[in-house]
């Protein structure tokens, strides 16, 4: 039936798209735009095929560019800031050569706003021109480079900027540095985190095909916010079109670790076809009312609330699906005004298996009988099914007689997701176990911004209002732990606690408004420098409840068969006839201290001056923050109890960017900036939450405090040729209590995971950045992308701390992207390497001396990995075919804990121990594209 309902949708869009395909497309337009006085080519100049309602836009070299013409005569209007509108009659079937626009340059100066254009920033070249031109150190990728390789979302796309790294396959690290040190903007408003544990924006729900370009902003700058370090990442939707254009593409991929193999799946819970829940989960929400047993010992497991199916079903996948659709429209009309749309909708539906995957961690070494000690040592096998729904719409409208630009950007993702996992082996009592966890989560972000701009002769204004929504939903998550405690011959349950469900429930609000103003002063004139100014103000609220349930039933008394404890978990214990109050019931487990609310409100200024003189250009500014978040919570588990703390902040942030220009095509970079890193409601809320992938309690911590950070940065920029650069940048930061991600072991064996604040950390490194085509070796068709990055940090510690000094958390050490990419007409091609250094993601404890020796817990660090991946296109007419081979190489993913130590005979030992291993598989993909 899905399938039916898949191919119908699809039946339906195409006739839908074929609808807007106009006939007798045989005769394409070529042109270029120019200065009528000087000669020189005019980019970003607007032409419109008044007839067919189709827009270009000059390129960097003037050229434009019409494909879908019939053979008649047209009438063609071009309109370029500052110069006369062109109006001419053509006909592309006559045309035996390009076509010449020539604009001349108005006579008088403009008397009223004018937003003719902007700056594409999709293409290769712009945005190697927007990167030489910014006042600030950025990097930045477009949807043309996007479009060569195979990746299918952001985080994918982003890794391939010079400095990026991934962690977790959907949160960025910039310069090594882990993902709360960035700040994310999507069409230029803020965006809510998705997770409900984490100070991280995962990038894996975007959708690669819904962005146009990606800036990442390096340096701090008044303009953008204070509360990054690492990096201030941009990303742009698609916007308004140069052309009327639709296309659909569908696509499918084959994982050699996951498909046409077993797959076990949960058989009462699943994620619908569209990643949406597919059964009812405790309906009401985490505040639904229950009915008790008969005996009123406990909750009804008869109730209908629950869904109490345990047992598993197995699947043979045999690919993942994915459906893309767009369409562009744009409309002038007779004054003038201008009208576009871009709408486009996908859908993706894959699996994923990690089986077996080592999941071990290991307390201090043993240094008597020179051994490992572990706290846990289990294999798990893990099946994720997901689903991801996304839809984007962006209208745009331009008035006649030039009355600015209006944008309206909308963008939707759902992310549903099926997982089960199974675990054995050992504990840290060596008694063996056997865990599972069956959840669905779903995931959904939307954003939606207006904007306005504005430009007249010597001064620009923009203003937006935002609005953004995040939730992510548990709505049942069910685990149990069984072991050989109780009889060492056999594994089952010891206590009701051992089996348990969760339902938890994230909501967050952000609501946004900014208003910025530039200046160019005319005098003097061989100077003319620019004033800057603007504000910014941000509302973030967020509400997380939490329900959770343990199992039980009377130790004496129940109707349970004998040896109940021993039966098979899924398919003999939890079954309808083992339910009641003599049976197997639930007891209400609710901590209200890890339910939370959070309001947090930024309003901030900055005023700045950008002084061009001669070879020299200089942004001086400084910005000003008012924070102020409020978390309440319950201080008492069992009843309301709510308490408020209060988290303030007033900071003015400096900054200093200048860019020496020593030559046409060399230029220097020197900046000064101070930024500011704050705590998110999560990691200060005392909420306790269980992680069953690293088998231990995540915890806030309400004493911490906001951590300051300088950063300084130098790079050298070379733009050989147009579309090329070479860069080398250095750059240094120091950190004032920088937050970090630790864990502690209590009980002696069990760890928690909590976030503190060290002394002091300092970071520093150097990046490479190339992109260069290949025509000087006499191979036009090729261009060579590098980028590297050698990065070191210390965190300090203050006299007297067990701690040592050691790398930041979540730093690497190094980072390499290499690319080769060919384009030939019809054809194309891509080859792209990237490897990160071991980096450091769970910091170690110490937990004493014995003698004169510190015993400590060791460090964690995920290790080194090579990842190659292929891709090749051909167009044929309208249909385009890509195919893909990810991850050629296929080698494992490992985590270890690393130390040396000196044995009790004094020899030294450097010791490596696996506590996460798994082969993540090959990739191989076909997708076919077909263009109206």
């Amino acid at each position: 039936m899905k399938q039916k309902t898949i191919v119908l949708v699809l039946m339906v869009l195409l006739c839908t798209l074929a609808n807007t395909a106009r006939a007798g497309i045989d005769a394409t337009l070529k042109g270029r735009v120019i200065d009528a006085r000087t000669g020189e080519a005019l980019v970003g100049a607007t032409l419109q095929i008044v007839q067919a309602g189709q827009t270009a836009v000059s390129n960097e070299n003037g050229e434009f560019v019409f494909r879908t013409l019939g053979q008649r005569s047209y009438t063609l209007v071009a309109t370029y800031l500052g110069y006369h509108r062109v109006s001419m009659t053509i006909n592309p079937a006559r045309a035996d050569t390009a076509l010449v626009v020539r604009m001349s340059e108005l006579e008088s100066s403009l008397g009223t706003a004018t937003v003719t254009a902007t700056v594409k920033r999709n293409t290769e070249a712009s945005q190697v021109a927007a990167q030489r031109n910014s006042l600030v150190v950025q990097s930045g990728i477009s949807a043309q480079q996007i479009a060569k390789s195979q990746d299918k979302d952001a985080s994918e796309v982003i890794r391939r900027v010079s400095g990026i790294s991934i962690i977790d396959q959907k949160f960025v690290m910039v310069r090594g540095l882990s993902q709360r040190y960035n700040n994310v903007w999507i069409n230029g408003a803020a965006v809510p985190s998705s997770e409900a544990d984490s100070r991280a924006f995962s990038f894996d729900i975007i959708p690669s095909s819904q962005v146009d370009n990606m800036q990442i902003i390096k340096s701090p700058a008044p303009q953008y916010p204070a509360d990054f370090t690492g990096g201030f990442i941009m990303i742009d939707t698609k916007e308004v079109p140069h052309k009327n254009s639709a296309s659909i593409s569908v696509g499918a991929s084959v994982n050699d670790q996951t498909h046409f193999q077993r797959f076990m799946a949960a058989e009462g819970g699943k994620t619908d076809w569209l990643g949406f829940d597919n059964f009812r989960r405790l309906q009401g929400g985490v505040h639904a009312p229950l009915q008790q047993t008969p005996g009123g010992s406990g909750i009804s497991l008869t109730d209908n609330h629950f869904n109490n199916n345990w047992q598993l079903h197995t699947r043979h996948p045999w690919a993942d699906l994915s459906l893309s659709a767009n369409v562009n429209r744009s409309k002038e009309f007779d004054n003038g005004a201008v009208f576009a749309l871009l709408g486009a909708i996908n859908y993706s539906n894959n699996y994923k298996t990690y089986s077996p995957m080592r999941n071990a961690f290991f307390g201090a070494y043993d240094l008597t009988h020179d051994q490992s000690v572990y706290l846990r040592n289990t294999t798990d096998r893990q099946y994720a099914h997901n689903a991801r729904l996304g839809a984007m719409l962006n209208l745009t409208f331009v008035p006649g007689k030039g009355a600015g630009r209006y944008e309206w950007k909308n963008i939707f993702n759902q992310l549903g997701t099926d997982r089960y996992t199974s675990r054995t082996g050992f504990n840290a009592q060596s008694n063996q176990v056997d865990e599972a966890e069956y959840y669905y989560s779903s995931r959904t972000t939307y954003n939606t911004q207006l904007t306005g701009k504005y430009a007249w002769e010597v001064s620009k204004f923009d203003w937006s209002a935002g609005y953004a929504y995040a939730n992510r939903l548990l709505p049942d998550r069910r685990r149990y732990a069984l072991d050989n405690s109780v009889d060492i011959d056999r594994i089952g349950l010891s206590t009701g606690n051992d089996i348990n469900r969760e339902f938890t429930r994230l909501d967050e609000h952000i609501a946004s408004a900014a208003v910025n103003y530039r200046y160019t002063f005319d005098k003097p004139q061989h100077v003319k420098p620019e004033l800057l100014a603007g504000g910014y103000a941000e509302y973030r609220t967020r509400q997380y409840n939490t329900r959770s349930f343990i199992y039980q039933w009377h130790p004496s008394g129940n109707t349970l068969p004998a040896g109940f404890q021993y039966l098979d978990l899924p398919t003999q214990l939890l079954t309808t006839a083992n339910y009641g109050d003599q049976g197997l019931y639930l007891i209400d487990d609710t901590k209200m201290r890890n339910d939370y609310q959070g309001h947090h409100l930024v309003t901030s200024a900055y005023a700045a001056v950008n002084l061009p003189a001669g070879a020299f250009d200089v942004l001086a500014g400084v910005r000003f923050e008012h924070s102020r978040m409020e978390l309440v919570s319950n201080t008492r588990d069992y009843e309301k109890s709510t308490m408020s703390r209060y988290y303030n902040n007033n900071d003015f942030f400096p900054s200093v960017n200048a860019t020496w220009h020593l030559a046409d095509a060399h230029q220097l970079r020197a900046s000064y900036g101070r930024s500011v890193n704050r705590p998110e409601f999560r990691e200060v809320s005392p909420s306790v939450f269980y992680d069953f992938d690293l088998s231990s309690s995540v915890q806030g911590n309400t004493a911490l405090k906001s951590c300051y950070i300088d950063n300084v940065d130098l790079r050298y920029e070379w733009y050989p040729a147009k579309g090329d650069q070479v860069s080398l940048a250095a750059f240094y930061k120091h950190f004032d209590s920088p937050i970090e991600w630790t864990y502690t072991v209590t009980g002696g064996t069990d760890q928690v995971y909590s976030y503190v604040n060290a002394k002091s950390a300092t970071s520093y490194g150097l990046e490479l950045d190339i992109r260069k085509n290949l025509a000087f070796m006499h191979l036009p068709d090729f261009t060579l992308v590098f980028n590297g990055s050698l990065i070191r940090s210390r965190v300090h510690f203050p006299a007297g701390s067990r701690q040592k000094s050691r790398p930041m958390q979540g730093q690497s050490p190094y980072l390499v992207n290499l690319g080769l990419f060919y384009s030939h007409n019809a054809w194309g091609a891509s080859l792209q390497y990237n490897r990160i250094g071991k980096r450091l993601i769970g910091v170690g404890r110490s937990l004493g001396s014995t003698g004169d020796q510190t015993v400590n817990i060791p460090d964690s660090y995920e290790m080194p990995r090579n990842v190659l991946d292929l891709s090749l296109s051909r167009t044929l007419g309208h249909f385009e075919f890509k195919l893909g081979l990810k991850d050629i190489i296929g080698q494992k993913v490992v985590f270890k804990q690393l130390s040396d130590v000196t044995l009790a005979n004094g020899s030294q030992r450097y010791v490596q121990e696996v506590t996460r291993s798994y082969r993540p598989g090959r990739n191989f993909s076909l997708n076919v594209t077909y263009k109206f």
